[in-house]
């Protein structure tokens, strides 16, 4: 007769998971928002792996949490592990040929700098198509099944990134808009329009300049910078510009420059791409970067 005892069993992949990225990113809510659950789910499952092990991981403050000497030591060997999944998960998904090319961006760039390119995409690879996806933060190209990113990024976050562009800010607003202020201080009989994702750039620009600005507790704020755009075109208000996303607006003129001035945020626009890459998605790479001049604009 056969004799199968039970196996020891491991903690579930899934608190595994939960535990990898909240060492990775050194918080338990930034953890919750890369997996999409929330942060008492993983702090569950950071528990679950501790009660399991009988080891403490974490180190829970008041200020946040901070990995153990014991959590140090597991956390990159998980990091690696389920960078191997993703890998062998890519791996899987491009043994078969794809119609369908898939790239995450900010909402931003997807509206303003994507998509006027997408004409040019759509000529210069015919029979690819393109599946955009806008979300607030990079996606680990490591991890999800996303082929490109696009988002303003500090240089240094994605060291084998593509740079396409620098964020560089200064005020723009509608030509009829533009005619009436000459000086910083003409701001202030001004409405000042305010994008919610980058709420810190009127005070940047106004230390850079050594200006003042009036309050804008009771400005209009926009989640989405197009619709800021949007209402900097028709005339509304002032509007922090970044360069990189206004280029049909600033050259058909229905947003101007204020002044000639520019101040770098100390992001760049970065294409992240896999380490490896052939046939239309190194052609695409190709053309959103610039090296196929038919992608240059729509």
């Amino acid at each position: 007769m056969a004799v199968a005892p039970p196996r020891p069993k491991g903690p579930a992949l899934n608190a595994l998971r939960a535990f990898e990225a909240a060492a990775r990113l050194g918080s338990f809510a930034a953890a919750a928002e890369e997996l999409s659950v929330t942060p008492g789910a993983i702090s569950q499952h950071v528990k679950a792996v501790e009660a399991w092990s009988g080891v403490a991981l974490f180190r829970r403050r008041a200020q946040g949490v901070e990995l153990t000497e014991a959590g140090r030591q597991v956390a990159p060997v998980l990091a690696n592990a389920f960078d191997g999944i993703g890998e062998a998960t890519r791996m899987i998904r491009e043994m078969k040929p794809r119609a369908t090319l898939t790239v995450a961006a900010l909402p931003s760039v997807a509206q303003l700098w994507l998509y006027p390119r997408l004409a040019a995409i759509r000529a210069a690879l015919p029979g690819v198509k393109l599946s955009i996806t806008a979300l607030e933060t990079p996606p680990n190209l490591r991890r999800d099944l996303f082929d490109l990113s696009l988002f303003p990024r500090e240089p240094d976050d994605c060291p084998e990134g593509v740079v396409l562009a620098p964020d560089e800010i200064f005020p723009v607003a509608a030509p009829q808009v533009a005619a009436r202020v000459r000086a910083s201080g003409d701001l202030k009989a001004e409405t000042l329009l305010n994008d919610e994702s980058w709420s810190s750039d009127w005070p940047d620009w106004a230390a850079n300049e050594g200006s003042a600005l009036p309050d804008l507790t009771d400005a209009p704020r926009f989640s989405l910078y197009s619709l800021a755009v949007a209402e900097a075109e028709a005339g509304a208000g002032v509007l922090m510009g970044h360069g990189f996303l206004l280029e049909r607006q600033l050259a058909d003129g229905t947003l101007v420059p204020l002044y000639t001035r520019r101040h770098p945020t100390g992001r760049v626009l970065v294409l992240d791409r896999p380490a490896r890459a052939k046939g239309d998605l190194a052609r695409l790479i190709a053309l959103l970067s610039g090296a196929i001049p038919e992608a240059a604009s729509g």
